[in-house]
């Protein structure tokens, strides 16, 4: 898995492959010098070694090369640094790019059927955390092959003898990093699961505080945030330990490396067998050995930032392999414009397989017809306006509108055609002004104008402190329920859509308001065609076709006047709601 890992990041990183050569060439420049710098130290002492036997010439000379290369390395350090933070920041800005984008071509049932927390978390908390282990994962690779290289090139100059020795117990430390990052990565894939669900619950409480305090849920949903919380600081408390075993143990094998080479070094220069060394040299050998078992260290130092990365890396790619919304074909027409004679043929459809929602629906809108679709909850309602939105396919029979089946016109060409209006408004941050024109944003200021003024809503807009500029918070916290629903409306009726798509749009609405909206959308669906789902039954009286859904299945379908004198469904289900008022 971590090869697959590993295989995908290489090609996110592959573009910059600039940065990665100058990553690897003043890696190799910046280790060289500091490499070259414990033999110019092994010289420096050796100048001074006897009793008044101290080189002065030669001991300026040498600390003149070492200041320079000291000076030089660190100039090289900065440009590693630099290329470093370049190829970890544009590599995570591309895997961020796709995670966004891979949103914009998911099916809506992976949306529906998701937590959205744990979306958010993969693209923010995932991605981030691939960051870290990049910049850490990167310059340790590139920085530890070149000291373990170079120091062994070096110290094999000074004496292959004590460089076997070194070698020779260099796989010690290797196995104990290797095996315990074996144990370890489980505990981090836990760790980020843990993690998405923690982050996707919290924004669903916050997201529902009302209903949370309205039920009294307080305490209830405290118990569940500790117990996700409690799970994640256990799964994170092992990872961590369990990581935090690496450094100390490749450290002590390190020491019995650097204990090594010190005995075995003094030997040599007392006795001079089986090689000769001088002070200096075993000084400098010291030395070595240090910077060889460096990389060591550092690599196991950073493995929980690595292994984090890693988890969160499969997470982030799991995402992006999820099965995409199906394609639009090579041939797809794109409708620019429609009369909106809308056939619903045999269609069938169902969420879950075995489980059947609606079962041979035949409908048949002409230009201008208002077809109000009525039933009560989970008759399929909604599921119809997916179907002609195309958020879901039909799996069986078609869709058509103007006689050309829906499955072949481009899915943005065909949500163009629509305007519509949820009973659950959706506002972002930002002014009103932007807001009204996120459907059309070259809209000029005498249109913006006009469609507030047929939703009504011009008249509260300009009471706001700023008017039309006026900042709203994230999904319009800061107006009441009902400007809300008039913003929303004011954005559809800016846009001018041939078809309009009304989902209990006046649900929010007081009814003083609700009479002009009523008004408003009567001048605004003229020759329209219109769908419209609703739940209070006075909004549709003026319904070419209305209806009547339960379980899937279309009971009845007629006007108003006929559907009461049928006396069926639709009727008991009218006069429940104004019998008694009438």
């Amino acid at each position: 898995m971590k090869k697959k890992v590993l295989k995908r990041l290489l090609i996110y990183v592959k573009p910059y492959w600039g940065f990665l050569f100058g990553i690897l060439l003043s890696a190799l420049i910046n280790i060289s010098l500091t490499l070259y710098a414990p033999i110019l130290i092994g010289q420096a002492v050796d100048h001074i070694i006897g009793f008044q036997n101290v080189d002065h010439q030669g001991m300026i000379g040498t600390l003149i090369v070492l200041t320079g290369i000291i000076l030089l390395s660190a100039l090289f350090q900065w440009v590693l640094s630099h290329c470093t933070n370049e190829v970890a920041y544009r590599t995570v800005r591309d895997l961020r790019v796709d995670a966004y984008g891979k949103i914009n071509t998911l099916p809506l049932k992976y949306i529906d059927g998701h937590s959205h927390g744990d979306v958010i978390s993969r693209i923010v908390n995932d991605v981030e955390q691939v960051s870290e282990g990049l910049l850490q994962g990167i310059t340790q690779f590139f920085t530890g092959i070149v000291t373990i290289i170079g120091t062994l090139i070096f110290m094999f100059t000074i004496s292959p003898i004590i460089m076997l020795v070194v070698v020779l117990v260099t796989p010690l430390s290797l196995f104990v990093a290797s095996f315990i990052a074996k144990f370890s990565h489980k505990m981090f894939v836990q760790q980020q699961a843990a993690q998405g669900e923690l982050s996707g619950y919290i924004e669903e409480l916050i997201s529902n505080q009302k209903i949370v305090k309205t039920f009294r849920y307080e305490k209830r949903a405290q118990e569940q945030f500790e117990e996700i919380n409690h799970r994640l600081q256990k799964v994170g408390a092992k990872a961590q330990f369990l990581s935090s075993l690496s450094n100390p143990s490749t450290r002590f094998v390190n020491g019995v490396v650097y204990a090594a080479v010190a005995i075995f070094g003094s030997l040599c220069a007392i006795t001079g067998w089986p090689t000769v060394l001088t002070i200096g040299q075993i000084s400098s050998f010291l030395t070595y050995a240090n910077q060889y078992t460096k990389p060591f260290n550092e690599i196991t130092g950073v493995i929980t930032q690595v292994q984090t990365a890693f988890a969160s890396a499969e997470r982030l790619f799991e995402f992006l392999d999820e099965e995409e919304e199906t394609a639009d074909t090579e041939d797809a027409v794109v409708i620019e414009k429609c009369e909106g004679n809308v056939e619903i043929r045999d269609v069938s459809f169902s969420y879950e397989p075995g489980t059947t929602l609606l079962e041979h629906m035949n409908v048949s809108a002409k230009k201008g017809d208002r077809i109000a679709i009525v039933g009560p909850t989970g008759c399929g309602k909604t599921t119809i306006i997916n179907l002609l939105l195309r958020f879901y396919d039909v799996q069986s029979g078609q869709i058509t509108i103007d006689g050309v089946d829906i499955r072949t016109m481009t899915r943005g060409s065909l949500r163009s055609l629509y305007g519509m209006v949820l009973q659950d408004t959706w506002l972002f941050a930002g002014t009103v002004r932007e807001n009204i024109m996120y459907g059309k944003p070259d809209a000029t200021e005498e249109e913006l104008i006009q469609a507030a003024k047929a939703a009504y809503a011009d008249a509260f807009i300009q009471r706001l402190p700023n008017g039309y500029d006026t900042v709203i918070a994230e999904d319009g916290g800061n107006l009441s329920q009902g400007q809300r629903q008039l913003l929303s409306i004011a954005r559809v009726m800016l846009v001018d859509p041939p078809m309009l798509i009304l989902d209990e749009a006046t649900s929010s609405i007081d009814t003083r308001t609700e009479l002009k909206v009523q008004a408003a959308f009567q001048n605004m669906m003229e020759g329209r065609t219109s769908f419209i789902v609703a739940h209070r039954l006075s909004t549709i009286k003026e319904a070419t076709t209305i209806l009547v859904m339960e379980k899937g299945r279309m009971l009845e379908q007629g006007t108003h006047s006929q559907l009461l004198q049928k006396g069926g469904f639709y009727a008991n289900l009218y006069n429940s709601q104004f019998a008694a008022t009438e």
